[in-house]
Order: C-alpha cells, then sequence, then structure tokens
C-alpha cells in the first residue's frame, strides 16, 4: 500500500538545520566531514564551519546544513542560539566513555528544555570501534531509560566514523525525524496513533469512500493508492494488504472492503516499522501540514475592512443544514453532545469546546442544541474567525470553493448612507458597570435560567441566538459583554468600535451610582465613536424592572435620552422574564444605523463649527462669483462703448 513517492522534494522546505551539539572529545566533527566527504579525516580542526550535505545522498531531496558546535564553556552562548534555531539536534556521546552518555540526561536533555528547544532529538554514541569488547550491552537496554523520561528523543544510533559503520544513517534519520516526524502521529508510551491522526486519517477514509458504504473497495483503495504514492496497486498486492488486516484484525475487513479500523490499523502498523513516511506522505497529498491540520494556504485570504464583517453564504448555510440532519440520527431535530462530537471527529478537535463557543449558543438541559443554535455557532465562528470557521466546514465535508462559502458585508459606513444595514449577523457590544445585568441579559439571551448569584464577568464573553425580527425575517444577533475594566481597552484602539453595530448600554435601574457609569460610559463610547468615524446606534437598557427605581430616575434618564438624541432607557426584568423585546428592538436599531446615534456636546460643537465653516466657505464661494460676474459684465458694457465710440 505505499511505495516510492518520487525523487522530487514535495515538502516546500528550502532546507533543514541539523545542530550537532555533545561533551568534548565524542566525535562530533569527525561525524559531520565523514558524512560529507565519505572519508575518515586523519587530523580535524576542533569546530568545523556550517557544512553542507549533497542534496541527492538521501530520497527526499531535501538540502541539508549540518552546523558544529563548540564544547568550550566560553562559547556556551553561541551553542545555545544555535541550539535555538535547530530543525533538529545530534546529541553524541562517546561509546568508549560511558560519563558522556550519563551527561545526555544531567546536562544536554535538560539544557534543550530550559532553551524551549521543542524539535525533534537524535542521540548518536560514537567511537562504537573503541566500545570495550568485555562490556558489550544493546543499545535498547542503554537507552530505554533516557527516552522514557525524554520523549523528544525521536531514535537512537551508534556509529563509528573512522570504520565508516552508520555513519549516512545518523543524518538520514535526522532528515526524516524533520520531514515525518512521529511525535504528532504515535504515541509511544501507550502504542497507539494520536487523536489528532486519527481525525485526520478518518477524514481521509472518508474523502476515499466514494460510494459511502463503510469500506473502500479495491477499486477505491487502487484510487487511493494512484493519489498518494502515483503507483496502483497489483490485484496480488491488494489481497496481501487485506490478509495482513485479516489476521491481526478481523473486523479491519468485511465484504466491501477496507474498513475504517482496518485502515487506521495500517497506518498504525507502519508507523511501529518506522514507516512513518508513508502516513506522512497521505496526510500530505490530502492537504496536512506537520501539525496535522490543513495547511494555510488552502484557506482563502481575506481582505475587508475594519468596518466590514464576514457571514456564511446561502451555499454554506444549506450545507450546514444538510449536515445537523445527517447527525440528528434520531431525528428529534436536536444535536446530542455525543452526535456534535462525532459531527466534528474528522476535525483536528472540536471547534466549540473551548471559550468563546464553549458556552455561547442556547443548550437545553440534557446539552442538545438545535438547528438555530447550530448555526448560530456557526455565524458567531465566522464573524470572530472567518479562516477558523472555513477551515472546519472543510473538515465536516464541505467540498464547494472554500471562497464560495463565505462572504464579506457592505461596510457600515455606507450601510448609514443607504440607511439600511444588508447584514444577517449583527453585533451588538453590552457595556455598563458591574453588577448592572449584564450577564443576566447574556443568560436570558440563551435561554438560560435566572440566578441571583453574582459572578462578575472578567474577560469579554460572547452569546449568539435567532431574533425573529417580522414576518420569518431572522438575523443572528451576537451580544459581547465587555466587562466594565475592558472599556480603556476599547477606547485607546482607534478601530476597536469598527465591529460594532449597535452599543448597549445596561444599568441597574434602583442604582443611582450604577445609572451614573453607564451614562457615563455612554458619553466615553459615543465619543470614541466620533472621534473615529466608526458611530454606531446606541440603545440604553434599565434592568432589574421588579426593583424600585432610585430617585429621579426618570428626570435623569429623560434628560440624557434627549440630550444625546437616543431613545429612553428600555426597562427589562431577567428576573421575572419581562424583557420589552429588547433583543427584536436590539436587532431593528442595527437595521436602520443612521437612527438612534447618540451625539455627544463635543461632537454637538464639531458639527456646528463645520456647518459654519462650510457656510463661510459657501458665502465666500458666493462673493467670489458675484465679482466674477460683476467684471465680465464691466468687459462686456466698456467693449461695446469703445464700439460705439
Amino acid at each position: 500500500m505505499a511505495k516510492a513517492a518520487g525523487t522530487v522534494n514535495p515538502y516546500g522546505r528550502t532546507g533543514i538545520r541539523i545542530v550537532v551539539a555533545g561533551d568534548h572529545d565524542t566525535g562530533k566533527s569527525s561525524l559531520i566531514i565523514t558524512a560529507a566527504a565519505d572519508t575518515f579525516p586523519p587530523n580535524v580542526q576542533s569546530t568545523l564551519p556550517p557544512t553542507r550535505l549533497p542534496e541527492d545522498l538521501y530520497p527526499d531531496r531535501v538540502p541539508i546544513t549540518i552546523i558544529d558546535t563548540s564544547s568550550r564553556a566560553e562559547d556556551s552562548d553561541k551553542v545555545s542560539e544555535e541550539l535555538k534555531r535547530a530543525d533538529t539536534v545530534v546529541l553524541t556521546y562517546a561509546c568508549d566513555r560511558p560519563e558522556t552518555l550519563d551527561r545526555l540526561s544531567s546536562f544536554w536533555l535538560p539544557l534543550l528544555r530550559k532553551l524551549e528547544v521543542k524539535v525533534p532529538v537524535i542521540v548518536v554514541g560514537c567511537k562504537l570501534d573503541l566500545r570495550d569488547e568485555n562490556q558489550q550491552v544493546s543499545l535498547e537496554q542503554v537507552m530505554s531509560p533516557i527516552m522514557q523520561q525524554f520523549r523528544e528523543i525521536e531514535t537512537c544510533i551508534e556509529c563509528s566514523a573512522i570504520r565508516h559503520i552508520q555513519v549516512p544513517e545518523v543524518f538520514y534519520y535526522s532528515q526524516k525525524a524533520v520531514l515525518h516526524p512521529t511525535a504528532p502521529l504515535f504515541d509511544q508510551e501507550s502504542q497507539t496513533l494520536k487523536p489528532r491522526c486519527v481525525r485526520a486519517l478518518k477524514r481521509i477514509f472518508i474523502l476515499c469512500d466514494h460510494d459511502k458504504d463503510g469500506a473502500l473497495s479495491d477499486a477505491e483503495l487502487n484510487d487511493f493508492q494512484v493519489k498518494c504514492f502515483n503507483a496502483p496497486l497489483q490485484p496480488s498486492e491488494i489481497v496481501g494488504v487485506k490478509k495482513v488486516v485479516q489476521e491481526k484484525l478481523p473486523e479491519g475487513v468485511n465484504e466491501r472492503g477496507l474498513t475504517l479500523t482496518g485502515f487506521l490499523f495500517l497506518h498504525a502498523l507502519f508507523i511501529e516499522k518506522g514507516r512513518l513516511e508513508t502516513t506522512w506522505t497521505v496526510l500530505r497529498k490530502f492537504g496536512y501540514n506537520d501539525d496535522i491540520k490543513l495547511a494555510e494556504d488552502l484557506i482563502p485570504p481575506l481582505k475587508r475592512a475594519p468596518d466590514q464583517s464576514v457571514e456564511l453564504t446561502s451555499e454554506a448555510l444549506e450545507f450546514l443544514k444538510g449536515i445537523f440532519d445527517a447527525y440528528d440520527s434520531d431525528g428529534d431535530g436536536v444535536l446530542r453532545p455525543r452526535e456534535l462530537e462525532e459531527l466534528f471527529s474528522t476535525a483536528p478537535e472540536s471547534p466549540w469546546n473551548e471559550a468563546p463557543y464553549e458556552d455561547a449558543a442556547e443548550k437545553n438541559t440534557f446539552g442538545e442544541i438545535s438547528l438555530d443554535a447550530f448555526l448560530s455557532q456557526w455565524a458567531l465562528m465566522t464573524l470572530l474567525n472567518p479562516a477558523y470557521s472555513v477551515e472546519n466546514l472543510i473538515y465536516i465535508g464541505y467540498a464547494g470553493d472554500p471562497s464560495s462559502a463565505i462572504h464579506v458585508t457592505r461596510r457600515r459606513r455606507l450601510d448609514r448612507k443607504k440607511q439600511q444595514s444588508e447584514r444577517n449577523v449583527l453585533q451588538c457590544f453590552v457595556f455598563g458597570p458591574r453588577n448592572a445585568g449584564k450577564s443576566a441579559l447574556l443568560n436570558s439571551f440563551i435561554g438560560r435560567p435566572y440566578s441571583d448569584a453574582y459572578n462578575p464577568t472578567t474577560e469579554d464573553r460572547y452569546a449568539v441566538n435567532v431574533v425573529d425580527v417580522s414576518m420569518g425575517n431572522k438575523k443572528y444577533l451576537v451580544l459581547r459583554e465587555i466587562p466594565e475594566d475592558g472599556v480603556r481597552r476599547i477606547l485607546s484602539n482607534k478601530e476597536s468600535l469598527a465591529a460594532c453595530d449597535i452599543a448597549v448600554f445596561v444599568h441597574d435601574r434602583s442604582d443611582e451610582s450604577s445609572w451614573r457609569t453607564a451614562s457615563e460610559l455612554l458619553v466615553e463610547i459615543a465619543g470614541h465613536g466620533e472621534d473615529t468615524g466608526f458611530e454606531m446606534p446606541c440603545l440604553i437598557v434599565a434592568a432589574k424592572d421588579d426593583l424600585d427605581s432610585f430617585p429621579l430616575a426618570i428626570q435623569e434618564s429623560t434628560r440624557v435620552s434627549q440630550d444625546m438624541g437616543v431613545e429612553p432607557p428600555i426597562p427589562i426584568s431577567v428576573k421575572l422574564g419581562d424583557f420589552n423585546s429588547v433583543f427584536r428592538r436590539i436587532v431593528t436599531a442595527a437595521d436602520h444605523p443612521h437612527l438612534s446615534i447618540p451625539e455627544t456636546e463635543a461632537g454637538r460643537s464639531r458639527k456646528q463649527y463645520h456647518r459654519l465653516l462650510n457656510r463661510s466657505l459657501m458665502l465666500v464661494s458666493v462673493g467670489a462669483a458675484v465679482a466674477v460676474v460683476g467684471l465680465a459684465a464691466y468687459r462686456v458694457y466698456a467693449a461695446r462703448k469703445n464700439t460705439s465710440s
């Protein structure tokens, strides 16, 4: 099932940098010269300059540069810098000096960890010819304890430069450790494929199972072989592959062909036998990088202005509706956690298991999500991280052109001129002082029960749901809660409000200080919008309407609303479930972005100044025009007078 993939460098690498380090007189320089010149040097300088191996020395044809390092204490800083730049590290010890082997675990390997050098390590025992014949011990016995302690060790090998024993193999394994690393694929301790590797291979299996019968037929296996290795399998080879699987794992083959279980077993077998290049070739043919994620160049680049957002197209939404139905195995209209996990089982991991997506959508008491909640999550992910959203669409089977899955919205500045937003996904920034009711508002939006317990929000938090505006016209509304401490960050960034379609300012209507802080925030945020050109509609929400309002609340709120030209506060009580259509009103205000835009005193003065300036310029222009006309009239008059004379 695996043949040579050709002699062309398929890795996109310009070269591999191998750094050789170890104690003094362990054979570093002799090893390098013998590998490069194929001859043992009788005399060798203490530290060699960078050495380039012939490009055609190994089948992968990726250029190799070997960096020798000094063993002198005064050169330790330079050695550390070289180690940090390495693609792989070769650590040497002398087979005739056991103390140099002990130094690997007591000094060199801890040094690599201290320097945070996270590349494969090849341990090489040099001067094999000098080992005492009376102290023969297997390499596995010697290295097993060290490899248990230091998992970064990719492989161990012993060699002799003077006798030309396994010298080329040292750098072949070093190159292989970079091009075909074990760590992302295989857990050495449990001797199993790692989860991300399993997920990628499962996706590849599904893509190759053209008839979707859960098995790779002989024809499908052959197509897979040609795609990955540019060579067909002979019928006898296919029989041999299936026989190997069936003998070890009967469920790996059925009457239709090789099952997913068998496919995964084969790759585990290749890796156990040291044939990692086979699995890596398969992964790379299907677009995976060294992190077993889709290569970035598969995701279309996006160009957009700060006040433009990204949404899924109708084509992508229809695909997602089909996926939802396919994984709703019992047809109950919701996805259970197990079904959702299965849906994302071909992605490196479920994208919704961590913030900001983990608790952003509505779930029932069993943790199940409806189609609206499912699509809302995708709307949020596309808004916040379009490339990540497209990447996950591809993982779960989106076969269209990735660029057809998303589109960039019209600029909000143009929406204001047109007096209508075309967006289907609207983002609302929720501001307010501590304990004003911001979190309760978000919780109610995604169907969570009210709680009297106060848990302050310290990081931006999101809630997303569908809002039915009118006559089946639905919009996705994203509420982004901004902690009071986060306002400074917003005000320090010129483009921070560019993504905001509407801002809501929440206060506790029973607490005068809460109202004062919220109204001050409104002035600050509105002023920032005026200064940066990213003005947005604003609404005020008077939370905790079940409590008595503070004295003069109505007069105060009326004054501020009238002064700034926004609607009076919307009273709500999350505790009583009285929301006064607040979410619909938020969407409606965002849909008409030319309305409900607050005006600060500074902004009003600035507008008056510009109006006066424009009027003055107009008067000057009119005066100049009159003067020009007068001059022209005089010239005509003078010309006529001269003619009559």
